[in-house]
């Protein structure tokens, strides 16, 4: 019997280890084996991508919280291969007898890495690694905050080896930036020169007032199993790393920016770029997943943008607002004491906890439309003020995979004028619920799938669920008794409609700077300090802007084709069921899950 189980027990060792050689050296015998082997290639490229998912920790490994990630050229040459190689692989696998679920999976990929692979081919040097928006200098400070977990001396540990490791990545980075430059392409001038004042801020003063340095030690203080001793070590260490890394780091990008702000132009849209007719197209391809040229979005947002306003001007005159023009009579709203609050911290901190008042009452109405609901929790928070200067309005941030992390929705407070009490109730719905952390969520949390399809990011898809639940929120009866939060929610879609004219006016039609700001506040009514932000985010995001419209119309008319033909069959819940539960999609694919939902339907 013994001889019997050690035979059987050398077979199952055998039989493992072929299936990992296999695995990992050639071409899985299983796709959903190769599935699995170009995500964990992916994240195992990524330190960064495996602490914020904190996949591992709870396997004991830890490792990857010590290090950043490789921005170096010989890592993006060898990303780009691994890109060609599991594309490649992709398409060798047989497809004929997939079932629906199983092509879905290969679908999505395939549009994935089809558009990679294109875009790293061609465009590889066209975006801007470092702008006011994001980039390794903003980013990698949020990071360390946000998402590196200080919780024993071993984490602390890490984060000091972290710190060591910001010379060699902003190094990296300014290599980078000095390739794009000698190919032509350098960001407009405003950017260098905001993203310097951000980088000079980030180093300012002694190395103990400084954001990376007090947020270590204030973390370390609290965490009662590291000896007083250790602290104190902990925190010198964490002193070296500032003076001998950080800070050198941040100086060199610093004297990058400097030396190149004479040498950029005022130019602002992508078309001054080499080919950049074609990289504006791609892009827009690459955040729409469709092939709308950039005069068919424009004028799609030039009409989108009448039919709001005519809705608003509508509720605008029963609220007894007198005027013609819905700038105008917004921005009247917009500096009215009733809807503002107090420029305070105390008034700052109320509107925080009054985002998880409007999120509960949020939470009360939605069982008509959703069975389907994240198992994850979210919080409001404030965004770092270090970032609030150049960040968007709001933002989300999706949880840790282990439940370690909650979703967090961010309210930026810069300007206290930029959040009106109209407009919060919109806010809250599309960065919280049932927004932004329905969706990611939801996506993060789905069984039985490949681990890509959990992570994997289609802009149209995401920023367009988000959008459409502003509206299906009004459905719901969020506004019933509240035509001035109605109002803030048609302002947030015109918005959005303004942005298919400014985006494409930038990049397309080769607007100024100037000329898109003063068309946005000619339209919108919304706060100077937000317009101006929100151009030059456009600038440096060429085409993302124009996905949120985009995939809000696809969503309204797929479900009105699915009421259409459904008729009494038809259920709220279960569409949005069959929009969440299979994760971010080009809208082409989504249109065949919505189609096959509403075949299947018909035929119980």
């Amino acid at each position: 019997m013994w001889k019997w189980l050690k035979r059987l027990l050398l077979a199952a060792v055998v039989a493992l280890t072929v299936l990992i050689v296999n695995g990992v050296w050639f071409k899985p015998f299983s796709i959903r084996v190769f599935y699995e082997r170009v995500f964990l290639e992916f994240a195992l490229e990524s330190p960064e991508l495996l602490t914020s998912l904190h996949l591992l920790e709870g396997l004991g490994i830890r490792g990857h919280n010590a290090k950043l990630d490789d921005r170096s050229q010989q890592a993006a040459d060898a990303q780009l291969a691994q890109l060609k190689q599991n594309l490649d692989m992709l398409h060798s696998y047989d497809t004929s007898s997939m079932t629906e679920d199983e092509k879905l999976s290969y679908d999505m990929l395939d549009w994935f890495l089809t558009e990679q692979v294109a875009g790293a081919d061609k465009f590889r040097y066209h975006s801007y690694p470092v702008n006011q928006l994001f980039g390794v200098q903003g980013e990698l400070p949020k990071f360390m905050v946000n998402n590196h977990q200080l919780n024993d001396q071993q984490d602390a540990e890490m984060y000091v080896q972290r710190l060591n490791e910001f010379k060699r990545v902003l190094g990296e980075v300014v290599t980078d930036m000095n390739i794009r430059a000698q190919k032509g392409v350098v960001p407009p001038r405003f950017v260098l020169e905001k993203v310097k004042e951000q980088v000079d801020g980030l180093v300012k003063g002694p190395v103990e007032e400084q954001l990376l340095y007090k947020h270590f030690v204030d973390s370390i203080g609290k965490i009662d199993s590291i000896p007083a001793d250790k602290k104190t070590q902990l925190a010198a260490s964490a002193k070296q790393a500032m003076e001998q890394s950080v800070n050198p780091g941040y100086q060199q990008l610093s004297g990058y920016l400097a030396d190149n702000i004479s040498r950029a132009t005022t130019d602002d849209g992508v078309w001054k770029l080499p080919d950049g007719d074609a990289y504006y197209a791609y892009m827009l391809r690459q955040h729409t997943t469709t092939d709308l040229t950039p005069e068919q979005i424009h004028q799609l947002g030039l009409s989108e943008v009448a039919r709001i306003q005519a809705q608003m001007k509508d509720i605008l005159h029963a609220q007894g607002v007198q005027g013609d023009d819905v700038a105008t009579m917004m921005k009247q709203l917009g500096d009215d004491n009733r809807f503002l609050y107090p420029d305070t911290k105390e008034a700052r901190e109320q509107i925080l906890k009054d985002y998880d008042s409007i999120l509960k009452d949020i939470t009360a109405r939605l069982d008509p439309a959703f069975r389907l609901r994240p198992k994850a929790p979210m919080e409001v928070r404030r965004v770092p003020e270090f970032a609030e200067k150049t960040s968007p309005g709001a933002y989300y941030e999706a949880p840790a995979m282990d439940g370690s992390r909650p979703g967090v929705f961010y309210a930026n407070l810069y300007d206290i004028k930029a959040t009106p009490k109209f407009s919060m109730k919109t806010l809250a719905v599309h960065e919280g619920i049932p927004g932004h952390h329905f969706q990611i969520a939801i996506q993060q949390e789905l069984q039985g799938v490949p681990t890509f399809r959990k992570l994997l990011p289609f802009t149209v898809y995401a920023e367009g669920w988000a959008l459409y639940t502003e509206r299906l929120m009004a459905e719901l009866g969020l506004y019933k008794d509240d035509p001035y939060g109605d109002l803030g929610r048609l302002q947030d879609e015109l918005f959005r409609a303004i942005r298919l004219v400014v985006d494409t006016g930038l990049h397309y039609k080769r607007w100024t700077r100037e000329e898109a700001i003063a068309y946005m506040s000619n339209n919108s009514g919304i706060a100077a300090s937000d317009v101006q932000a929100e151009i030059e985010r456009y600038i440096v995001m060429p085409g993302q802007a124009c996905a949120y419209k985009i995939g809000m119309l696809k969503l309204l008319e797929l479900r009105e084709k699915a009421k259409a033909e459904l008729g009494d069959k038809f259920n709220l819940q279960d569409y949005h069921e069959v929009v969440l539960k299979n994760g971010s999609m080009p809208i082409a694919i989504l249109e065949r899950v919505v189609n096959r939902y509403i075949a299947e339907k018909k035929a119980q």
